[in-house]
């Protein structure tokens, strides 16, 4: 069901996607605000399987920011749908007949659930890129979809609509209830495994439990 909801979600996306595409985005740690100490930002979050909230069950997060102000992440193990490069620039008002190319469409969190957020290799930069790690970044400017079907764009992405986010707090409150254990993340296993393990093979990976 949940599947089907988002898919008549996506036929949303000229009033959904592009109002909120580039607002949506993360921002930038306000000056004089430290970082959550240890921030999570480059982990893997893995819901366990106790968590209390079902829109989270058996989920497994990149944490793109975690400091002080709050965190940030994308759900890299529940994509609903491919669709193609064109459809997704038409819909979004930037027609181009000349891109090639699919793509799967993952269910990146319960927030802002039209805005656009691709996870990618960090050979790809552009104006609004956010480097994760070193390794792994983010950008949501449409600018990636056409540099994609053009064959431009980064080695390796990962295509969601959505977020998982959490206020000042919030997420620590989280872990103090046992519902997320935490493993490091790396390109091949973001990008690479089999999304129907992606959990079983989180979960063998966590290096802690917070």
């Amino acid at each position: 069901m949940l599947a089907r909801r988002l898919a008549r979600l996506i036929l949303l996306l000229p009033m959904l996607f592009a109002p909120i595409w580039l607002a949506a985005a993360p921002t930038q740690l306000p000056d004089g605000v430290p970082a959550a100490e240890p921030s999570l930002q480059g982990q893997l979050l893995i819901a366990s399987s106790a968590i209390g909230d079902p829109r989270f069950a058996h989920t497994v997060i990149l944490m793109v920011r975690h400091d002080r102000s709050g965190a940030l992440g994308l759900v890299i193990n529940r994509p609903f749908e491919e669709r193609t490069i064109a459809d997704l620039l038409a819909a979004i008002g930037r027609k181009d007949d000349t891109v090639e190319g699919r793509l799967r469409v993952y269910q990146g969190g319960p927030v802002e659930i039209g805005a656009g957020f691709f996870l990618h290799s960090a050979d790809y930069h552009g104006t609004d890129t956010v480097d994760i790690d070193g390794h792994i970044a983010m950008s949501s400017d449409p600018a990636i979809l056409n540099a994609i079907g053009h064959h431009k764009g980064p080695e390796k992405f990962l295509f969601a609509l959505g977020y998982a986010g959490w206020g000042p707090g919030q997420l620590e409150a989280e872990f103090a209830r046992k519902d997320w254990f935490t493993a490091p993340a790396d390109p091949k296993f973001v990008f690479d495994e089999d999304r129907e393990l992606l959990w079983e093979r989180a979960m063998a990976r966590r290096t802690r439990d917070l």
